[in-house]
């Protein structure tokens, strides 16, 4: 693919740095992270030795061990090369440093047992000797890459997020308008299939949905009730945007133990960037636990994979359409406002409602989203008298242009 994101020429300037930095980029699957370490190895022009480890059975810890050796090994293999074209000149130490340096790209790095161990061991030695090894670790479950930093790598990582595809992107990649990219959603692999909906709902349930559920989430994590985690999925894509009690979850599913099995199963789907509860803003905190969580799910493509309306059905129906609005809102949040820093809510009092509650350090802002859908109380003169130092952002209709809002990062909005 000839589009190239921002964080391609973030991670070449952190991999450049004069003090070495491992360099980790997290996101969901199929968002690009591997096309990504692609062009990066290209703009940097360096010996490249890239390695998966998403696998069925885990790779063990040695893994990692070989291939850092392989690395090294094509280091060296370039500097004897580097030497033999230049015998007889002069170099400088920068530039035959340079000349030696060769880039590691582990993927899917948090599927090895104890990998956060093994690749600080190694990083260690790298700069204690020097080496000419430079590291690009990738993962997609924030969970378990993010737990492996914290633990063993603190100080000797740089992060970058690989969010789902913008509007921007995807009208740049693949000339999409807004109300396509609405209903589609930000997967690059899955552009080509959009004008054969039933070959794109195919294509995005079995090779994007089923892949995260069965690799990154199943796999990876002790589930009792696996078949309780997929049908939680499912009825999340059916209630894009809405608040949804844990009490009347469990009477829509089967085998769904308690409120806390469902609650948890909510988290671990949120660390595979498919689907977040968001709970209820109150004074002094951002969420307020063990309220009725607001189902947003990260890309409107998980939606209406598992829909058997078309787009000309959902577009046509001004109940969905306004749902699909309202969640493409939420995720383009959270796909960008990650982080401790961020916080994402919703506020709800009797029938007065805000979509939107985002919080940052101590500001406050509520989010309405006016999508011509019906039936709802507006909450934000009620939540100005809660909180009167709050901010507030009308989008759609007669407030700020939806194709404004998608058109820039969520967190410029903030500013």
């Amino acid at each position: 693919m000839a589009f190239e994101r921002e964080v391609v020429s973030e991670i070449v300037k952190g991999l450049k740095r004069t003090k070495p930095l491992l360099q980790v980029l997290t996101g969901p699957r199929q968002v690009g992270k591997t096309t990504a370490a692609e062009q990066v190895a290209r703009r940097i022009g360096w010996p490249t030795h890239t390695a998966s480890a998403d696998a069925p059975l885990p790779h063990p810890p040695e893994w990692i061990e070989t291939q850092w050796r392989l690395a090294r090994s094509k280091a060296k293999s370039g500097k004897a090369k580097s030497g033999k074209a230049k015998s007889g000149k002069a170099k400088s130490g920068k530039a035959k440093n340079c000349a030696s340096r060769v880039l590691l790209v582990l993927d899917e790095i948090q599927k090895v047992p104890g990998w956060s161990e093994v690749v600080k061991r190694h990083w260690d030695e790298e700069v204690r000797s020097g080496g000419a090894v430079r590291v690009l670790l990738l993962g997609s479950s924030a969970l378990l890459v993010q737990r492996g930093l914290t633990e063993s790598l603190a100080g000797r990582f740089f992060l970058h997020r690989c969010p789902h595809w913008s509007w921007p992107e995807c009208r740049e990649a693949f000339d999409w308008n807004l109300e396509r990219w609405i209903y589609f959603g930000g997967y690059p692999g899955a552009a080509e299939f959009v004008d054969d909906e039933p070959a794109w709902k195919r294509y995005v349930a079995d090779s994007l949905i089923e892949t995260v559920l069965a690799r990154d989430v199943l796999q990876m994590q002790n589930i009792a009730k696996p078949a309780l985690l997929r049908h939680l999925f499912l009825l999340a894509t059916q209630f894009p945007a809405q608040i949804l009690s844990y009490n009347k979850m469990l009477g829509q599913l089967q085998d769904a133990g308690n409120t806390v099995t469902l609650a948890g199963y909510l988290r671990l789907l949120e660390t595979a960037f498919l689907i977040s509860g968001l709970e209820l803003y109150s004074k002094g905190q951002a969420r307020k636990r063990g309220s009725s969580p607001k189902l947003v799910l990260w890309n409107n493509a998980l939606v209406n994979a598992t829909s058997l309306m078309t787009f000309e059905q959902v577009f046509s129906d001004g109940q969905r359409w306004g749902r699909l609005v309202e969640n493409a809102v939420g995720a383009h949040l959270l796909n960008d406002l990650q982080g401790a820093a961020w916080a994402v809510a919703y506020w709800r009092d009797g029938a007065a409602e805000v979509d939107y509650v985002v919080s940052h350090g101590t500001r406050t802002w509520a989010m309405e989203v006016k999508s011509g859908r019906g039936g709802r109380t507006s909450g934000s003169t009620a939540f100005r008298k809660l909180y009167p130092r709050s901010r507030f952002w009308l989008l759609g209709e007669t407030g700020l242009p939806l194709a404004d809002f998608f058109s820039s990062p969520a967190h410029e909005w903030f500013e």
